[in-house]
């Protein structure tokens, strides 16, 4: 059985007992997490197909912790100018583990 969830703008295929990086969630570590926006689920063969939800579904997961992804690094210039500029960046995400899906 799988289902795909959309959160923070992103979709994702989940099943029971996978771990997925997503966007920073208003969550402290340790807590249930619950993802509503059920697009689609497959349950051996028998698909339900959301539009745009799939009704009296659901998705939970527990927050494992907040990671941080890799670093970005942004280099700016102007030839035969004297402008160098370097930024870098570090996106914040939370590690969901699904442990039920619901539909």
């Amino acid at each position: 059985m799988y289902a795909i969830i959309e959160t923070g703008g992103k979709q994702y295929r989940v099943e029971k007992g996978d771990i997925i990086d997503v966007e920073l969630l208003e969550v402290n570590v340790g807590e249930k997490v619950e993802f509503n926006n059920v697009l689609f689920i497959n349950n051996a063969g028998a698909t339900q197909i959301g539009n745009p939800n799939v009704a009296k579904s659901a998705v939970h997961g527990e927050l494992m912790q907040e990671v941080k992804g890799p670093k970005e690094i942004a280099f700016k210039y102007k030839k035969r100018k004297p402008f160098r500029r370097t930024v870098g960046h570090r996106q914040r995400y939370s590690r969901v583990k699904i442990t039920e899906i619901i539909g």
